[in-house]
């Protein structure tokens, strides 16, 4: 039997898809996302300050925000994962609640997902909730994200109406992405890949950003935001790399429910007074 060729960087497309599929890695992740989603339904009911806000026409193209009503508040703008072709913001408000306690003001971005949308189409509709977002709330503000959010919010640093970023576990480097499962939905061209791409976009994004991974994540993804680091650092670029002991692509998710500045103000760009 002929060895299975590699695809990219010495792995095979079999090896690709294991090397990437997180949820397959952590035997809790749909508990996790189930947990969340329901805790998210009484974080809306409680906090919402305007749930669905249309940014666009299409179905997925809202925001949910959730504000202390304080002027000069600066505002935590959150980007969910999925891989850019799953999960929706409403499974992640609960999540608004951390940042709220710190002093943010919080939003949710919802976006169109892969196949219906491109990645490129996807960036761009992600730009158009800042820019309303910005409009409204023109104080300080901060865009974060996880996973395929953590790949939006390096992309959304570029933005002049964006501050600093603060990405969980991204990818930023979509090349192996083309080689593998996720782009049977993505359909990215290497054109595409690279132009996404936010290690490929330096000299665009010179703003703080701070890069968090979890210790028992994939390597893949562990590299991913150290080479992203590395590749800043070295461009002269601020950037600020920690891996967090023992968290997982699910357990990381944590994070964002912790409310003592102590504990957050190493990992937080832009934490308020």
């Amino acid at each position: 039997m002929t060895p299975e060729p590699p695809v990219w960087n010495g792995f095979t497309r079999a090896a690709l898809d294991v090397a990437y599929n997180n949820t397959a890695a952590v035997s809790h992740s749909a508990e996790t996302l189930a947990n969340l989603t329901a805790l998210s339904e009484g974080t809306r009911k409680r906090f919402g300050t305007r749930l669905d806000w249309p940014y666009g026409p299409a179905p997925r193209q809202k925001i949910d925000l959730f504000s202390a009503g304080k002027a000069g508040t600066p505002l935590l703008v959150f980007v969910h994962g999925g891989y850019w072709q799953r999960n929706a913001k409403e499974m992640f408000s609960v999540l608004a609640e951390g940042p709220m306690a710190l002093g943010f003001d919080a939003a949710l971005i919802g976006y169109t997902l892969a196949p219906d949308a491109s990645l490129t189409g996807i960036v761009a509709e992600c730009e158009t909730a800042i820019r309303l977002l910005k409009r409204a709330h023109p104080g300080p503000l901060v865009v974060s994200g996880w996973s395929a959010g953590g790949h939006l919010a390096a992309r959304l640093l570029e933005m002049p109406e964006v501050d600093a970023a603060l990405s969980i576990s991204g990818v930023f480097d979509l090349e192996p992405i083309q080689h593998c499962y996720l782009q049977e939905k993505l359909q990215l061209t290497p054109e595409e890949a690279k132009e996404q791409s936010p290690i490929h976009r330096l000299a665009n994004a010179g703003k703080p950003i701070s890069l968090i991974v979890g210790g028992a994540e994939l390597p893949e993804l562990r590299r991913q935001s150290a080479d992203y680091a590395a590749a800043r650092t070295a461009a002269g670029l601020p950037a600020m790399l920690s891996e967090l002991p023992g968290l997982n692509h699910f357990s990381i998710l944590d994070f964002f429910r912790q409310t003592d500045p102590a504990a957050v103000s190493p990992y937080y760009p832009l934490l308020p007074d």
